[in-house]
């Protein structure tokens, strides 16, 4: 009896089982594995023999995979932080009290429901020049865009993925800092007013020290969606025009597909790297913050 009450009192602890268990085997060990197979020269077909360091050595002397990198971190540059502001303010505006509330929050956060690669072809159909939607409307209300080519503009062709992904997902940012907003207490505005506290000052001191943990979730989250970017460069430009807007996730499946299976785990490891260090970066940033706060 003593036996079974010591078992039924620690049996809490092995509750965690099943969720390492899955861990384990759909995270740790597809890491270890895909580590091991970065230090060899496997195609996909023969075997494989070790080579060390090779691949991650090719990888920094291919001006093609540098090339990526700087495009994969543009686009988290360009996109993280339109998603976090604009995500925020659409909170704000929907905390407050409007008629018609539901359906504007509807129609922000429906896209975000869609696939990125079918939002991604309506975009592309949407800005194809000459026969696009956009193009048509702009030329009937009389703004001549006969030489407007957005996506095949190598300077222009980023910044209009940046803002699709953007328009796309940040409804989904929205709802987390609206969650956040609405779980600050009444009192704590009201006490603000009643101190004489402007808007700005009530967002300043009392909103976004008690924004830590949705705005820790939504920056890390939009850092990680942001540099493993796929779908929405392929529907729209696949990389073009030339390598100008493609990004490391694109590059590592066409040499997956080019039978550099060895290398193209090589550079997964190294997205997987330069995704970890951003949002540990972030984490303890948000931490010192949450602390002060």
């Amino acid at each position: 009896m003593i036996l079974r009450n010591k078992v039924v009192s620690k049996l809490h602890n092995f509750m965690i089982l099943p969720a390492f268990i899955l861990f384990f085997i759909f995270f740790i060990y597809p890491l270890i594995k895909g580590v091991g197979l970065s230090l060899t020269d496997y195609d996909g077909m023969t075997k494989a023999n070790f080579i060390g360091l090779k691949n991650f050595i090719s990888f920094f002397h291919d001006s093609r995979a540098k090339n990526d990198v700087v495009n994969t971190v543009l686009f988290a540059l360009g996109s993280a932080p339109l998603l976090n502001i604009f995500g925020f303010l659409y909170a704000l505006l929907l905390d407050s009290k409007f008629r018609g509330k539901g359906i504007v929050r509807t129609i922000i956060y429906l896209p975000a429901v869609v696939s990125p690669l079918i939002m991604g072809y309506i975009w592309y159909f949407i800005l194809q020049p000459q026969r696009g939607f956009l193009f048509a409307t702009l030329e009937r209300i009389g703004l001549s865009v006969s030489n407007a080519n957005w996506m095949g503009n190598r300077y222009m062709a980023l910044w209009v993925i940046i803002i699709v992904n953007v328009w796309q997902f940040v409804g989904m940012t929205m709802v987390v800092y609206l969650a956040g907003l609405q779980a600050i207490p009444e009192e704590m505005h009201e006490a603000g007013k009643i101190d004489g506290a402007t808007y700005g000052q009530r967002i300043r001191y009392i909103v976004l020290p008690m924004m830590i943990q949705p705005i820790k979730i939504n920056v890390i989250t939009n850092i990680i969606g942001s540099l493993s970017v796929f779908e929405i460069i392929m529907a729209l430009t696949e990389g073009g025009p030339g390598y100008s807007t493609e990004s490391l996730s694109i590059y590592i499946m066409r040499m997956c597909y080019g039978s550099f299976t060895g290398y193209s785990t090589a550079v997964a490891v190294i997205l997987f790297l330069l995704i970890l260090v951003p949002v540990l970066i972030s984490l303890k940033f948000m931490k010192s913050k949450e602390y002060d706060a």
